[in-house]
């Protein structure tokens, strides 16, 4: 007797990308004069306030870089320390257990859920290995992007060839340029006449 075929189910998964937010604080603050991730801010810090943007849009945040901080927000210290912010793209990275990592710097206080939740849309949507902000005059901000996982092999090679600029070890990667019209959502402090206009906040 022949063997019945039986007819195959088609099943069909939806794929949850995952997401972590992480905000660089390792920076020295030098033209503010102060650590600028404590700067008062919202009722708290500028770090922290950084941070519950980026957990609301990417669904976690954690401060990178630097020593204990006085801020409410868990931090993990920077295995590159005094590396500049590749060194803190790479801490994160080597921690993460995301897909997607929303990396921002702790001194951009005009920054949005809705702008970095699009960000991080676009990235998954794009594919590509990094997505970064891209104000009106062309000029990317690696410091306002996302970084897939599999971007930390080959940022670590270019970090260990003696590459700083995180720029320049974005070479041979596929990044994805977001555009943003307004330059004023990406706008970092680093003086502190630059800080004079959020400071009453």
């Amino acid at each position: 007797m022949p063997r019945q075929k039986v007819p195959l189910k088609c099943q069909c998964y939806h794929l949850r990308v995952s997401r972590a937010g992480w905000v660089l604080v390792g920076g020295k603050s030098s033209r503010m004069g102060t650590d600028k991730a404590l700067l008062p801010f919202h009722g708290g810090t500028l770090a922290d306030s950084v941070a519950e943007c980026v957990e609301r849009a990417a669904g976690s945040a954690m401060l990178v870089g630097g020593g204990r901080r006085d801020t409410k927000t868990t931090w993990i210290p920077d295995i590159y320390p005094g590396e500049g912010p590749l060194g803190g793209i790479l801490t994160a990275l080597g921690h993460t257990t995301a897909d997607w990592n929303l990396v921002v710097a702790c001194d951009m206080p005009a920054l949005s859920e809705g702008l970095l939740g699009a960000l991080l849309d676009a990235a998954e949507q794009s594919g590509a290995d990094i997505a970064t902000a891209c104000g009106p005059s062309g000029r990317i901000e690696p410091l306002c992007a996302v970084y897939h996982l599999r971007s930390r092999a080959a940022l670590e090679q270019a970090f260990h060839r003696g590459i700083r600029k995180v720029t320049a070890a974005m070479e041979g990667l596929r990044v994805l340029r977001w555009n943003v019209s307004e330059l004023a959502c990406l706008e970092n402090i680093n003086t502190p006449e630059e800080w004079s206009a959020y400071a009453g906040n």
